[in-house]
């Protein structure tokens, strides 16, 4: 029995081999069924590069201003006041809970 099927194990192998990886092709992490969750992901984090990219945006113009050649007299004083968590006598101060 076991010699007339000896001559197609390698056959079977082969074929469970090629099935094993056709099978992953498709489903896997990286397989042509999940192109959909994948081009999700990457539109998010697109979204989120271009929000961060804005936010560096505005903190490199505020670094600016604050730098020695050219100082801004009034991003000094709130950054100051709100690190230091004082208030000029005229302002208005409203509180709110974090």
């Amino acid at each position: 029995m076991l010699a007339s099927i000896r001559p197609y194990l390698p056959t079977a192998a082969l074929a469970f081999l090629i099935f094993y990886f056709g099978f992953h092709a498709f489903t896997g992490d990286r397989g042509l069924l999940s192109s959909d969750a994948r081009d999700a992901a990457l539109a998010a984090k697109i979204s989120e590069l271009h929000k961060v990219r804005v936010e560096r945006q505005d903190l490199e113009a505020r670094a600016r201003l604050l730098r020695d050649t050219s100082l801004s007299a009034d991003l000094l004083e709130e950054r100051a006041r709100s690190l230091l968590g004082f208030a000029d006598p005229r302002d208005y101060v409203i509180r709110v809970k974090p």
